[in-house]
């Protein structure tokens, strides 16, 4: 445990002083080039998406520290791919459009950001704001260039873009119109349930809503020489377990905010608090217990401990539900996720969260 400590403290230390910089760094590059080359409606989006989900990039580029990784190249694929992750959702979710064939168009983006050969496409076709200056397709072309300066890439990609077609898939459907998005999302859900007979439906969703199993598979990819076991585990570690906590933790803190809007949020379907907080707990216990097994198992708990930090720690916990099963979690764990939530609590109050 102490030893756990100590490596957990290391990383976190190093994402503060090191890390953070360069992804700040990299999110006024694309903030810049948003506001000064878009047209006003995708502008506006883009820069909403860099504004509000900084955290995204910064809880991500964690894996610019895993071992033998490049951390300057690596923070640049991990800005690139999750500015384009929160610019669709963005253009999905706030641009008052449900079109399907427009939403899984745009999606592309995404599988091909993580297919370094892949041909640009034309990816507002079918989205009635297209004025852009070649901004979806430069974060594109950056992830692509990133990643094949990796040496064994071509030993994940088939993984990394089945996720990223996971994710593409999940988006393109639960941003649909409310009149559809549960039956779309039922009837995708159903091809894949039997593969995972301990989840829920929206819990095999949430998983597919993380972007975390991508960066650790791409992360992974920075050694030279990778066996398939590597790459096996690394991925039953994180789909469905690490994914799926990371993602019902952020459904968790904007219950609240989803339900204001009138968006799909999946802890609404657990019956009651305590189911919420018992599969909460079973996700973190599974996420730590295959973590074990994991090539560098401290870095992956230091992971886990740090999504509780970074969700649990957001002020939209402190009202009376989500508080009740705030306090449950971090009582329940261990000293190095306790000591990254306050650590985490004092990072907000000094604005650098």
């Amino acid at each position: 445990m102490f030893q756990q400590l100590i490596v957990s403290t290391a990383i976190i230390t190093r994402l503060i002083r090191q890390v953070f910089p360069l992804v700040d760094k990299e999110l006024v590059y694309w903030h810049t080039y948003a506001t000064r080359h878009l047209g006003p409606e995708l502008a506006a989006q883009a820069v909403s998406s860099i504004q509000q989900k900084r955290f995204h990039c910064l809880g991500g580029s964690v894996y610019s520290l895993y071992p033998g990784v490049s951390t300057p190249d690596f923070v640049r694929f991990v800005v690139a791919l999750q500015t384009i992750s929160d610019y669709l959702d963005n253009l999905c979710d706030r641009a008052s459009v449900t079109d399907e064939k427009a939403f899984t168009q745009l999606h592309l983006a995404m599988t091909d950001a993580v297919n370094p050969h892949a041909p640009l496409k034309n990816y507002y076709c079918y989205y009635p704001y297209k004025h852009d200056a070649s901004y979806l397709r430069t974060l594109v072309v950056t992830c692509q260039q990133e990643l094949q300066k990796l040496p064994s890439y071509t030993l994940v990609k088939s993984q990394v873009i089945k996720l990223a077609s996971l994710y593409s898939q999940l988006q393109t459907y639960k941003h649909l119109a409310t009149t559809e998005r549960e039956q779309k999302l039922a009837a995708w859900n159903d091809c894949y349930l039997p593969i995972y007979p301990e989840l829920t439906a929206y819990e095999f969703a949430a998983a597919a809503g993380s972007t975390l199993g991508i960066f650790m598979l791409c992360a992974l990819a920075s050694k030279p020489y990778l066996s398939p076991d590597e790459i096996e585990l690394t991925l039953t570690a994180y789909f469905p377990w690490i994914c799926g906590f990371h993602i019902l933790l952020d459904y968790f803190i904007d219950r609240k905010e989803d339900e204001r809007e009138g968006d799909l949020n999946f802890v609404t379907y657990y019956q009651n608090p305590a189911e919420l907080s018992e599969r909460l707990a079973f996700f973190a216990t599974q996420s730590y217990l295959y973590a074990q097994s994991l090539p560098e198992p401290a870095f992956a708990q230091t992971v886990i401990d740090g999504l509780k930090a970074l969700y649990l720690s957001d002020p939209k916990t402190n009202t009376s539900l989500e508080q009740k099963i705030r306090n449950n979690i971090i009582d329940s764990s261990r000293y190095s996720a306790k000591t990254a939530y306050w650590l985490c609590l004092w990072l907000r109050k000094k604005n650098k969260l």
